[in-house]
């Protein structure tokens, strides 16, 4: 890569948690490096220290220009940096590769283990390329709508957004590959970062998540790899399902679409399960479905996420929803909270945040009285702002069910592994 090609700038914060019950870990140190050099030396770029929610400040770092991610690259469009973290009583670990685009922010989540429990994370992490820039294998083609009576293994009567995706990390019959528990919303963030920019237009990005879903819950609702003997829901293998690299960082942007509408997927009428969406770069491999650089030349010209998918899988398909979610407390009232709400919803609000709190102290407390006041506000705010949503201090459908998400994981007593 030319020395000078970093001529924009991106930012990144890195979050650091225990592995070990969801909890921030303050005062962890966070160094990050330039990309290693051919000699093998490294610049020290930034030496943090993390807050008492497990986050450094946003850096502002190097980056490409944003007009490399604009069409298919002959230059890699992001910048690569190594993330060192290190913490009393915890493994350490390290990040080769943490990916930074220009005008966006990266968010490099960390799971560290404590030193008496050293197993249960990976904590030397490298990030391969991203699909649209390195060498992946092509999808195999599969029909989008599957014959669940072949096999008898159907065991779902309706959709549901399920807790956990079990990820194996290869192709299906790899036995050496490892399997991961993900938190399905964490899932499909990791696979749209992995897939496509999130310098893209915001229409391109929001068909391109539509699909990535569609195809995840047919996989879930058709119990496809169960039915052929196999103990997960999908692998990261690019020839049989959608990559999902393990560690990578997000995108704020891409994060917050998705959790606006991580509920929904794709339709045909007369078919009640998800339609297994194929899709493809359109470069260097074409498929009967999504062209993913097609998607972006057609959210330039103005087209929307729904005139995206109709353009390619016909007109037809329609956006539906689920409202059977699974591990959530409970579900959303239909409603904003705001400033004057009051009721049951808002007491369940209050004591979630409550209970957050004892791991995210910067969190204020509050009286659990079922009157959204300006305390509340305050505390929805401070929220929003550690996980990474609007800081309106408003409880919206995203808001409600990330607060549900992490009230879930901090009081689990351990996570499945």
């Amino acid at each position: 890569m030319p020395e000078n090609i970093n001529s924009e700038i991106g930012r990144l914060l890195v979050s650091v948690t225990s592995s070990v019950g969801y909890i921030p870990i303050k005062n962890a140190t966070v160094k990050i490096y330039a990309e290693r050099q051919k000699d093998g030396e490294r610049l020290l770029l930034q030496d943090l220290t993390t807050d008492e929610s497990g986050q450094t400040e946003r850096v502002i770092l190097p980056a490409p220009p944003k007009s490399l991610s604009q069409e298919p690259p002959e230059t890699r469009p992001y910048a690569q940096y190594d993330v060192e973290v290190s913490a009393e009583g915890y493994e350490p670990v390290s990040i080769n590769g943490s990916e930074v685009m220009a005008d966006e922010l990266s968010v490099q989540n960390v799971e560290m283990n404590p030193l008496e429990e050293p197993d249960l994370v990976e904590s030397d992490i490298v990030i391969p390329d991203h699909t649209l820039y390195g060498e992946y294998e092509a999808k195999i083609p599969e029909d989008e709508i599957k014959d669940v009576n072949e096999s008898g293994e159907i065991v779902l009567s309706r959709v549901v957004i399920p807790e956990y995706i079990i990820v194996h990390d290869g192709r299906p019959d790899d036995t050496s590959a490892r399997n991961h528990y993900v938190r399905y919303k964490d899932y499909i963030k990791n696979v749209a970062c992995s897939e496509i920019y999130a310098t893209w237009p915001e229409a391109a990005i929001y068909a391109n998540v539509l699909c990535i879903m569609s195809f995840t819950l047919n996989r879930v609702y058709t119990e496809y790899y169960r039915g052929k003997g196999y103990d997960f829901t999908i692998t990261s293998s690019t020839a049989f399902d959608q990559k999902w690299i393990y560690g990578r960082n997000i995108y704020e942007n891409i994060s917050y679409i998705v959790d606006t509408v991580f509920n929904n997927y794709l339709s045909r009428p007369g078919v009640v399960q998800p339609i297994f969406t194929s899709y493809c770069d359109g470069r260097k491999a074409t498929c009967k479905g999504l062209s993913q650089w097609g998607s972006k030349y057609l959210a330039d010209q103005g087209y929307s996420a729904i005139e995206i998918i109709r353009y390619y899988y016909g007109n037809n398909m329609f956006i539906n929803s689920t409202s059977y979610i699974s591990g959530v407390p409970s579900s959303y009232p239909g409603y904003d909270l705001t400033v004057g709400s009051r009721g049951v919803k808002v007491m369940q609000i209050q004591q979630q945040l409550n209970r957050i709190a004892q791991n995210y102290p910067a969190i204020p407390k509050i009286a659990a009285d079922g009157i959204f006041g300006a305390d509340t506000k305050r505390a929805v705010e401070v929220f929003q702002g550690i996980f990474l949503l609007p800081q309106s201090g408003e409880v919206d459908y995203p808001t409600w069910y990330q607060i549900s998400s992490v009230y879930v994981a901090v009081t689990r007593i351990s996570e499945p592994g």
